[in-house]
C-alpha cells in the first residue's frame, strides 16, 4: 500500500497515441514503467533523448525522477543518463528518456517497448544561508572515498 498518492495530468501527443500510459507493473512497484513512442538504435557508447509520447503537469510540490530499468541495465548495458532525471513541476515539454549504450553491442529501442521507470517524489524547498564558518564533524573535508578503505 502506498503512504500518498496524487493525481498527476498527462497529454497524450500524437506520436503516443495507442502506447500504455505510465503504469505500476506490481503492487509493490515505486517505479512507473513508461514506455518509448520511437524506433531508434544505439551504437555502442551512443545515447539519444528518447520521445515518451506524453507531456505532464506535476501538481506542486513535487517533481517526478526518471530512472532507468535494472533489466536493460544488466541484460543491454543500457541505462539512463542523469540518473536520477527530475522533471520540475513547471516543465510541460514532452518527456524524453535519456538512454545512453553502454555494452558493446549496439541496441534497438522499439516503440512501445518499456525504457524507464517514473518515480514521483515530494520536494523540499531550502534556503541558502552564507556564514563565516561551518560547525565542526569528525569527517571535516574528507571528500570522495575519505570514509572508506
Amino acid at each position: 500500500m502506498r503512504s500518498e498518492e496524487i493525481r498527476i495530468a498527462l497529454c497524450r501527443l500524437p506520436h503516443g497515441e495507442g502506447l500504455p500510459l505510465p503504469a505500476y507493473a506490481t503492487a509493490g512497484a515505486a517505479g512507473m514503467d513508461v514506455v518509448a513512442a520511437e524506433d531508434v538504435t544505439l551504437a555502442p557508447n551512443a545515447r539519444h533523448a528518447v520521445a515518451t509520447g506524453f507531456a505532464i503537469a506535476i501538481p506542486e510540490g513535487y517533481e517526478v525522477q526518471v530512472r532507468p530499468r535494472s533489466g536493460l541495465a544488466l541484460k543491454h548495458g543500457v541505462t539512463c543518463l542523469n540518473t536520477p532525471g527530475t522533471i520540475d513541476t513547471d516543465y510541460r515539454g514532452e518527456i524524453k528518456v535519456i538512454l545512453a549504450n553502454l555494452g558493446n553491442e549496439p541496441f534497438d529501442v522499439r516503440r512501445g517497448e518499456r525504457i524507464a521507470q517514473l518515480v514521483p517524489a515530494a520536494v523540499t524547498a531550502a534556503t541558502m544561508v552564507e556564514v563565516q564558518t561551518l560547525n565542526r564533524t569528525d569527517r571535516g573535508t574528507g571528500g570522495f572515498g575519505s570514509t572508506g578503505r
